[in-house]
């Protein structure tokens, strides 16, 4: 992709961390939560089928089946929907995805390098001007994007704690929640790069 002088900036890298729901392995695994927290809080061990070893008060790196280099398959469809979608098929891309005791809703912890330096005021705009998509802005609301209180909301995409990189140059922190029901982590993930990516000053 050629980045023209329009656009607010070229994405160089990306790293990023998800947090899967377990309403994304279906009825069977959100039954399953409910019942290892309702074992565990009562005193009982709990054998863990759907993912292998217990969900509840748990967190498991790993989503969908581990492949021989040690990349999930989860991993890399993040890897090939974000580079197909932005059209960027040389982008370096880091990812774990990792399973959380959450029912509904995916979070996505992003940290990008772009080309051209790019402000939080910028990204700020850039990212509030886009349809389906809400920034949180710390300044003024107290309100941090959670699972629990804004996932739920449909086809919208909430961002927050978005702040520069102190240890790189050219470079933005932030947090990504959405009800994973209607979006999944790597479409959440890609649908606000590509506005930082490719809209206007």
């Amino acid at each position: 992709m050629k980045f023209e002088e329009n656009q607010l900036a070229g994405l160089e890298r990306a790293e990023v961390a998800t947090y899967h729901a377990v309403s994304g392995r279906g009825r069977a695994a959100m039954d399953e939560l409910t019942g290892e927290t309702v074992a565990m809080l009562s005193g009982q061990r709990v054998r863990g089928r759907t993912f292998g070893r217990q969900i509840a008060f748990n967190v498991i790196p790993q989503v969908d089946v581990l492949e021989a280099d040690g990349v999930t398959r989860e991993e890399r469809r993040l890897w090939d929907e974000t580079r197909r979608i932005l059209d960027l098929p040389q982008l370096a891309i880091n990812a774990t995805a990792v399973r959380v005791p959450v029912f509904f809703g995916h979070s996505l912890a992003v940290h990008a390098t772009f080309e051209r330096a790019v402000s939080v005021l910028q990204a700020t705009q850039t990212l509030q001007r886009s349809r389906g998509l809400t920034v949180i802005d710390a300044a003024a609301v107290a309100e941090i994007p959670t699972p629990a209180t804004l996932a739920m909301a449909p086809d919208q995409v909430y961002v927050g704690r978005l702040r520069a990189d102190l240890t790189r140059d050219r470079a933005l922190n932030f947090w990504i929640v959405a009800d994973n029901v209607r979006k999944c982590a790597a479409h959440n993930a890609v649908s606000v790069a590509q506005i930082l990516v490719n809209s206007s000053r």
